[in-house]
């Protein structure tokens, strides 16, 4: 009986636990690593999560270092999606800087590259 009781208690604690989710990348056009025959007019990333724009960021820099894009991201369909708008981008490496910041409050970054062709 003490043992049932036991595993029982375990159980009910386990099951208690707080969900710490976070807005992790789920996808993003331009993809990681897409060699484009065409530039991209904007960057769009969807995350795992809901996330808040005002405290979510995009960055898209050139080889140099230089930052590109609009500066400005916003929601396009979903909130678990932020898109930014780039202007005509030559042929180059381009990197991708993103920071989201879930709906529950949760902070993640990471980074990408993407290259247009010649």
């Amino acid at each position: 009986m003490v043992l049932i009781r036991t595993i029982l208690i375990v159980g009910a604690l386990l099951a208690a636990r707080p969900a710490f989710a976070h807005a992790f990348l789920d996808h993003a056009s331009p993809s990681a690593g897409a060699e484009l025959r065409a530039a991209p007019t904007a960057v769009h990333i969807t995350f795992t999560e809901g996330v808040e724009p005002h405290f979510s960021s995009i960055e898209v820099l050139d080889a140099a270092g230089k930052r590109l894009d609009s500066g400005d991201p916003h929601t396009e369909g979903p909130i678990e999606s932020l898109a930014v708008d780039l202007p005509k981008l030559p042929p180059g490496t381009y990197t991708v800087i993103w920071h989201a910041t879930s709906v529950d409050t949760h902070r993640t970054e990471g980074k990408f590259t993407f290259s247009v062709l010649p």
